[in-house]
């Protein structure tokens, strides 16, 4: 076959059953932002205030329940004004919860009489705070007059960001499709991180006086250590975790402080390998996983300190609570592996392969997906691949297909965004590519995977394709060669997410776009790939790439002595599905409109 026509064969394959339409219109809310970035996770400080009714407290006098929500709020801010029955409503539901409510005003600006009759008119019963002096909105580094601040018993920050998805500047719907602030409020009671822990909070911005939140006194373990490796660390790095060892004590933690302090400064942990965002850039990543610099300062400071001080007792967080089970809401069909496969103590073992019925007999929308090892420290990653209704399960392929279901450490779980779902057609089978790798211990393990099935058809179907190089010649001994894909875009594309694959002597790898004028520009760029995670990058908000363009994707492989991983340099390497062969895919996950019938 020529190479031109290769390229259609592969852009047919490539787009087969995608529809996409141009500038397709996503329901958009507040942006969300990188929790470490908004303090979430820290303690924040006792702060003291007076009430409009005379009393002058401390948070801490108001933290006698599960936990409190600080609410930012204005009687002429036009989006804070469309909020207050919202704030209105809340105060119920959050006392039900034992949680306790607190509204603040920013602007000195703003008399008592306007504050009362706003009060009077919304019934707000809460304990309010007139901060003409800004010293409250400062010691919280408020950012907007519609911001809410959730707290737990210790002054934790849990969330930052909206009350909901409701309203914001110049929008506004007849209902929320997100309650970001009522979710973490049932994650916090259930001893949980939230899924979604800051967002931007659209309002009138404050320009506050200097940070006068800074802590007092240097940075200690309770206060701020445990709260940093809670926020980053902890998912994995606890007892049934994946991770090999657990961080979730003092002694623990300096047991490891020289481990922790070389794997942050390479950058090898928290596990997160888009290039770093350029200073005054936005960032584009709903899940980057990368410490902020605040907490990376103050993390590598206390470990390379002399007497890494420990701090007061009383400062320290409230302990994570972790489900040996689900993360998702309970699935509605569980599906478990035929049979166990035996893994053991030591050698490499080729990807296995696993089928499973759905049995189902209608289409089914998942609207989240789950895969649960039952021993999670062999498993390496899986990718699961739809075959529809008839389909040869002995023609699943290697990995090269696009993938319905993916499981990397410390991530198996898919929660769409509302509005979103895959497609799970009636008679279908589910391909299990699966990696293991042994840990020292013979063990017998058998995964299943659990699906949520939306109530109603989404708005969008989601679908991941995969741009691919099966060419690959890699030569013996190179230590940076060079293979790319260019695939032309035969129709408007909405990307939401990319996750490029490599095996072990994968180095680098780049997603471009070349537009039809000639422009170029980088979607993500992975200056240094680790095989050992298959991570998603999953975008704020949609990428949308017009028909004509070209999507380019670039790998660099390792096939030198000096990748310590390379089982042989002497050996040319080809594409094949084994660690010992390669890979170049760079999967993208899109969406189209879901065509409703007549």
């Amino acid at each position: 076959m020529s190479r031109s026509l290769a390229a259609l064969a592969i852009a047919a394959l490539f787009f087969k059953g995608v529809e996409v339409v141009a500038q397709t219109a996503v329901p958009e809310g507040p942006s969300l932002v990188r929790a470490g970035d908004a303090g979430v996770g820290r303690q924040l400080p006792d702060a003291e205030f007076r009430t409009i009714d005379g009393r002058t407290l401390k948070l801490s006098d108001l933290l006698k329940g599960r936990g409190m929500v600080v609410a930012m709020t204005s009687t002429t801010c036009p989006v804070s004004k469309r909020y207050a029955d919202t704030l209105s409503a809340l105060q119920k539901k959050l006392s039900a919860k034992q949680i306790e409510l607190l509204l603040v005003n920013p602007f000195p600006s703003e008399n008592s009489g306007e504050i009362a009759s706003f009060i009077e008119a919304h019934h707000l019963a809460a304990p309010y705070v007139n901060d003409s002096g800004l010293t409250l909105a400062t010691a919280l580094r408020a950012s907007s007059t519609t911001e809410v601040m959730l707290l737990d018993s210790n002054r934790t920050l849990v969330y930052r960001g909206a009350i909901d998805d409701q309203f914001g500047l110049g929008y506004h719907l007849s209902a929320p499709r997100n309650s970001y602030l009522l979710d973490a409020v049932d994650a916090l009671l259930a001893g949980h991180l939230p899924r979604i822990a800051a967002t931007e909070a659209p309002g009138c911005e404050l320009d506050l006086p200097g940070d006068k939140g800074a802590l007092a006194g240097g940075v200690t373990y309770h206060r701020d250590i445990a709260r940093i490796l809670q926020q980053n660390c902890i998912q994995c790095h606890r007892p049934k975790g994946i991770a090999p060892f657990s961080l979730e004590s003092i002694d623990a933690v300096k047991d490891r402080a020289k481990t922790i302090r070389r794997v942050v400064e390479q950058g090898h942990m928290p596990p997160w390998f888009a290039a770093p965002i350029l200073a005054g850039a936005e960032n584009p990543w709903a899940n980057d996983r990368s410490l902020s610099p605040r907490d990376k300062a103050d993390l590598l400071a206390w470990v390379e300190s002399a007497d890494r001080p420990v701090g007061d007792f009383a400062d320290a967080p409230a302990p994570l609570l972790f489900s040996e089970d689900w993360s998702i809401p309970k699935p509605d069909l569980v599906l478990q592996l035929p049979k166990p496969f035996s893994i053991p103590a030591q050698g490499v073992i080729p990807y296995q392969w696993a089928y499973l019925e759905t049995g189902l007999s209608e289409d089914e929308w998942v609207e989240a997906v789950e895969i649960l090892p039952s021993e999670r420290d062999v498993v390496h990653h899986v990718i699961v691949q739809l075959l529809p209704k008839g389909a040869d399960a002995k023609k699943a392929g290697d990995g090269g297909e696009s993938f319905w279901a993916a499981y990397v450490p410390g991530n198996g779980a898919r929660i769409s965004p509302k509005g979103f779902a895959r497609r799970l057609p009636a008679g279908s089978k589910l391909a299990f590519q699966i990696h293991y790798t042994p840990n020292g211990r013979p063990v017998q393990e058998q995964m299943r995977i659990g699906l949520v099935f939306a109530k109603e058809p989404p708005a969008f179907e989601s679908k991941v394709v995969g741009i691919q190089n099966r060419d690959l010649a890699i030569p013996p001994n190179a230590e940076n060669h060079v293979e790319t894909r260019d695939q032309r875009v035969p129709l408007d594309l909405n990307i939401t997410s990319f996750m490029p694959h490599m095996h072990v002597r994968g180095k680098a790898f780049r997603y471009e776009v070349i537009y039809a004028d000639g422009r170029s520009e980088t979607l993500l760029d992975i200056p240094h790939y680790d095989f050992n995670w298959q991570l998603s990058y999953d975008l704020k908000q949609p990428k949308f790439i017009p028909k004509g363009s070209h999507v380019r994707v670039t790998a660099v492989f390792d096939n030198s002595s000096e990748n310590k991983a390379n089982p042989d340099p002497s050996k040319l390497v080809k594409w094949g599905p084994q660690t010992y062969d390669e890979m170049l895919i760079g999967y993208l996950e899109v969406f189209s409109p879901v065509k409703t019938k007549p």
